[in-house]
């Protein structure tokens, strides 16, 4: 185990002000005060290793969360052990074993290119000549981008970019990385180029914790999910655990030759109609076996086409947010 999060709890205090003069004057000598629980209690453990996504709508607390996994908070209570460590209170020697990706925050210098931030990192982290060049040399050929490091970092494209980001914050060995929306903005090409390079880095043992919006990063890339909700911890368990969340709910979509029968029937949602002789529907096959489905619809109408998938994880995610 290489983080533990006991019972972790924070809560802000903010004040408020009044929308009339006389309330606005009145609290410049009494402000009313209110608090906000960010986090409320959350417990979670995990492995060296692993790749975690780290999931929850806008204001679910996990941007807080993260910040006192990396020292930058401190918790109203509670207890984290990483590698040994008090995140918040053992911070410089706890951050030189941690890297960390934000996808709208930048590392590197903008006027001068990635390799001579790569250069100050080196110094900072009093990495090792043979040492950093192998990381060095590894790295930028895996991301192919030998001649974008010699470019002024404020000519790179975003994609450049953030494959730079991603070496500079790789370059010291660590063994924990933290991913804040990496790909945010990047077109197909690039997000798979960060995708590989993230799942490569992880089988060398690097531990990932991933938060981002972009649900293609968690399908392709983590084995596990944690989501968290109005500051609480509502799901912990693996990517295939997720998609069943649900139950045996199917996407199906479906063709005919004659007008489709009504689907008032219990099991069957439609989503969308797109014609008299073409839809797509969510089938629950523990109300309504497949079989039964397929029957129901030939008595009335003669199936051309039906194919069944399922639900997109989106739907899944959706679902939980709305507890």
């Amino acid at each position: 185990m290489i983080i533990n999060v006991e019972n972790l709890k924070k809560t802000f205090k903010s004040y408020e002000r009044g929308n009339t003069l006389r309330e606005a004057v009145a609290s410049l000598f009494v402000r009313k005060t209110k608090l906000v629980e960010a986090v409320k209690g959350i417990s979670f453990s995990i492995d060296k290793g692993e790749l975690v996504g780290f999931l929850g709508p806008n204001g679910a607390g996990k941007s807080t969360t993260l910040k006192i996994l990396t020292g930058i908070l401190f918790p109203t209570s509670g207890n984290v052990d990483i590698m040994g460590y008090t995140p918040w209170k053992d911070r410089k020697k706890y951050v030189a074993r941690i890297g960390a990706v934000f996808g709208q925050k930048s590392q590197l210098l903008w006027d001068i290119p990635p390799l001579d931030a790569f250069n100050l990192n080196k110094a900072i982290y009093s990495i090792p000549d043979s040492e950093f060049n192998k990381k060095l040399n590894f790295m930028v050929e895996l991301l192919e981008v030998q001649n974008v490091v010699k470019k002024p970092t404020r000519l790179l494209s975003l994609g450049e970019r953030m494959k730079c980001e991603f070496i500079m914050a790789m370059l010291h060995s660590p063994e924990i990385v933290f991913l804040d929306e990496p790909t945010i903005g990047l077109d197909v090409i690039a997000k798979e180029k960060i995708r590989e390079f993230i799942l490569e880095m992880n089988k060398q043992g690097i531990t990932f914790i991933l938060t981002t919006h972009d649900l293609g990063d968690i399908e392709q890339l983590a084995k596990r999910v944690i989501v968290i909700n109005h500051g609480d911890l509502i799901f912990d368990n693996t990517i295939e655990a997720l998609r069943n969340h649900l139950g045996t709910k199917k996407l199906v979509s479906v063709s005919t030759q004659n007008p489709l029968p009504k689907f008032d029937v219990p099991g069957v949602l439609v989503k969308n109609k797109l014609s008299d002789y073409n839809a797509e529907l969510e089938l629950d096959v523990n109300t309504m076996g497949l079989n039964q489905f397929i029957d129901y619809i030939n008595k009335n109408s003669t199936i051309n086409d039906l194919t069944l998938q399922e639900l997109p994880i989106e739907e899944v995610i959706k679902n939980l947010y709305s507890i």
